[in-house]
């Protein structure tokens, strides 16, 4: 009988290898935009698509109650197996923006079988300190997310490619690792059949609903934050060019630490309480938002990217709490649908915040313009206000 502990690390090495696809088009998307005669705005397009493709996929798994009905384990691996796949169709030389859109796409709707599947393979092995196992595992999913910046600027400029098939070999792995490693948990209760209300029950309970719409103002933010970290980067530059920003480095470190404020806000949340430690991150977060837009406009480049840390921390802390309080309000039998189907939801919101901050950025340079991105925390923080969780 494998230790838990061993269970859970097998879990978040695999998140981290398989959620590596996200942002894998973002990392080269300078040089998509060469090779393939992109447009230059195609950077909201390209992530809109693979989180379109999420939450297709997400609705259709929560639709048919795969990861309930299936077992887990195996639902990730061939999942992570078909994101690999379409991740590197996009170094097809006879690709134009349609046909990048599509794998993006494929790309998203695959990841669908990993990440809400990975919280729910979590949820099966961990009953109580579900709070800091999922810490460390959307800890996971924020270092896969940035590890594309990260090889952007370890590889060659003009070897872009092997970004691509770099993350399509450690989605590979993390598949493998948990079909190999890690069988149904012990809280696992496997669904009957396909639930096709499972939508309207989960939402009929007030506490239940409190968390998903916290969660949801936390997802207004969260990757439209991450998109444009390089651009916000940029047009501090821009307005202050001593600066000069290694942007790929910074992009990576400013994402990358979130990974870390996940666990803490883990081990902090055992001591003040789930709800607590996330109220007071999603506040925080929120702050930044505000603050942004007055910071860098300031001639202190340390100060400013001691800011984005910081920012980078919030934005993310709170997430795996706010599934927590998801899962633990959601019955058992449908937990992974539950799970599902607010993930999938969340990731809508993000196309919504990421289209309107693109439109608008397009429209006018004002900075204030990322200041929208504080209504998510704001009505966040009015959903979590519920006494009842």
């Amino acid at each position: 009988m494998k230790s838990k502990q061993f269970i859970l690390t097998i879990i978040v090495v695999a998140q981290f290898c398989c959620t590596s696809l996200w942002f894998a088009g973002n990392g080269v998307i300078d040089d998509l935009i060469i090779t393939f005669q992109l447009s230059e705005d195609a950077l909201p397009h390209v992530t809109a698509a693979v989180q379109f493709g999420f939450i297709i996929g997400t609705f259709v798994f929560a639709l048919l109650s795969i990861a309930d009905r299936f077992s887990p384990s195996k639902v990730f691996f061939i999942s992570a197996l078909l994101a690999a796949i379409f991740n590197l169709a996009i170094l097809h030389t006879g690709n134009n923006f349609t046909s990048i859109l599509l794998f993006r796409f494929l790309t998203g709707f695959f990841l669908a079988g990993i990440y809400p599947v990975g919280m729910k393979i979590a949820a099966d092995y961990f009953d109580k300190g579900l709070g800091k196992s999922l810490g460390y595992l959307v800890g996971a999913l924020v270092l896969g997310t940035a590890f594309p910046h990260l090889l952007k600027d370890i590889i060659s400029g003009d070897q872009w490619e092997l970004v691509i098939i770099a993350t399509s070999i450690l989605a590979f792995l993390g598949g493998l690792l948990i079909v190999l490693f890690v069988k149904d948990g012990p809280y696992r209760k496997a669904s009957q059949g396909i639930q096709i209300k499972a939508f309207l029950k989960v939402f009929k309970e007030s506490k239940f609903r409190s968390a998903a719409f916290g969660y949801f103002g936390h997802m207004w933010e969260l990757y439209t934050f991450w998109a444009f970290v390089p651009f916000i980067l940029k047009n501090y530059d821009q307005l202050h060019p001593q600066a000069n920003f290694d942007i790929p480095s910074l992009s990576f470190l400013i994402i990358a630490i979130g990974g870390l404020a996940c666990v803490l806000g883990g081990y902090i949340s055992q001591t003040l309480g789930v709800k607590k430690t996330t109220f007071n991150a999603l506040a925080l977060s929120g702050l930044c938002c505000v603050a942004l837009p007055f910071l860098i406009q300031m001639n202190l480049p340390i100060l400013f990217i001691i800011f984005m840390l910081f920012w980078g921390m919030m934005v993310i802390a709170d997430s795996p709490l706010l599934s927590t309080l998801v899962a633990q309000n959601a019955p058992s039998e449908i937990k992974g649908t539950a799970l599902t189907i607010v993930n999938g939801i969340g990731f809508s919101i993000t196309i919504i915040s990421i289209q309107i901050i693109g439109v608008l950025l397009n429209v006018t340079p004002s900075v204030y313009v990322y200041a929208i991105l504080a209504l998510g925390p704001v009505l966040g923080l009015i959903a979590l206000r519920n006494k009842r969780i």
